[in-house]
């Protein structure tokens, strides 16, 4: 039976007490001991627990981490990071996960690169390289890094154009995310002498 918490004092201690979240987080028992008196957590410190909270069931009030919006009932618990998990074999079965935004109610950016992103050309066989960027602002999800990792060297044995690959990258992270702006750049690296470049965006970019 899953716990409802709406105290930081509650929540560290159902996630082992004092002792453990320090040995946990790599912080001092006394700045947890701090966080429990206080009924505050330091920024970095926010996503941390609310993914563990997701992870154990535990139910919090969202204002508790400063989540505006969806509570863990709404997020699916991630289901790879924290454990081995083998590589997709294609894009199709790759699992691409989203948690909480714990500022929702702020705009920011956020910036992911694939340097060593690789896949197959679909008429020649021969493997294509290209560097990725994925900048995006955030409305009420994030991105799951690891997931979004494996989906990417997902592509390593997929067969598509530049665009394909590129496109198709962009346009299921925004499916999954709905953010408020999402431009993904593939930089290819030039075979026969010729690079492609290939750029696509969603939404608008927020004024500030």
């Amino acid at each position: 039976m899953s716990k409802h918490l709406a105290t930081i004092d509650e929540l560290i201690e159902a996630l082992g007490g004092t002792s453990a979240v320090s040995r946990w987080l790599g912080v001092g028992a006394s700045a947890v001991s701090n966080w429990r008196t206080r009924n505050e957590l330091p920024g970095g410190w926010h996503l941390r627990l609310y993914l563990e909270a997701m992870r154990r069931g535990i139910e919090v009030e969202p204002g508790l981490f400063g989540v505006s919006g969806p509570t863990n009932l709404e997020v699916p618990i991630v289901s790879q990071l924290g454990q081995q998990t083998a590589l997709p074999q294609s894009p199709d079965k790759a699992v691409l996960e989203r948690v909480a935004n714990p500022h929702a109610d702020t705009h920011y950016a956020a910036r992911f690169t694939q340097p060593e992103f690789t896949s197959l050309c679909p008429v020649t066989g021969q493997p294509d390289f290209a560097h990725l960027v994925i900048d995006y602002v955030p409305d009420k999800w994030l991105v799951e890094s690891k997931s979004l990792k494996l989906y990417l060297a997902s592509f390593r044995n997929h067969g598509a154009f530049h665009e394909d690959c590129t496109v198709a990258i962009g346009k299921r992270v925004a499916e999954l995310l709905g953010p408020h702006y999402l431009r993904i750049g593939g930089y290819w690296y030039p075979r026969g002498g010729m690079p492609i470049d290939v750029f696509w965006q969603t939404g608008n970019l927020p004024k500030d």
